[in-house]
């Protein structure tokens, strides 16, 4: 297909830039929303790009879970929490 090189790695500098961010260091995904329902799934998605604007869409992750006949296929949306960093101000000692 006409472009798919191109995109890959468009795709594999984003991921390369971004890594330093998502850094398992610096925070951790926190879980927004979670279901099994493919249309409960696609709905939440629409609501909250429509109401919710402060949403950092650079800082969420789909998860597509894919099942098998044991366990059926599970969509997750999770965001992005950075660490608090400490206030400089604070004085540690005692």
């Amino acid at each position: 297909m006409p472009g798919q090189r191109k995109r890959r790695r468009q795709q594999q500098n984003e991921a390369q830039r971004s890594a330093p961010r998502f850094a398992p260091d610096t925070g951790c995904w926190e879980v927004l929303f979670e279901t099994q329902d493919e249309a409960e799934w696609h709905a939440h998605i629409r609501r909250l790009r429509a109401s919710d604007t402060q949403i950092d869409w650079t800082a969420v992750r789909v998860d597509r879970l894919c099942g098998r006949q044991t366990q059926p296929t599970t969509f997750r949306l999770s965001l992005f929490v950075p660490k608090a960093l400490p206030h400089p101000d604070q004085n540690f000692s005692t």
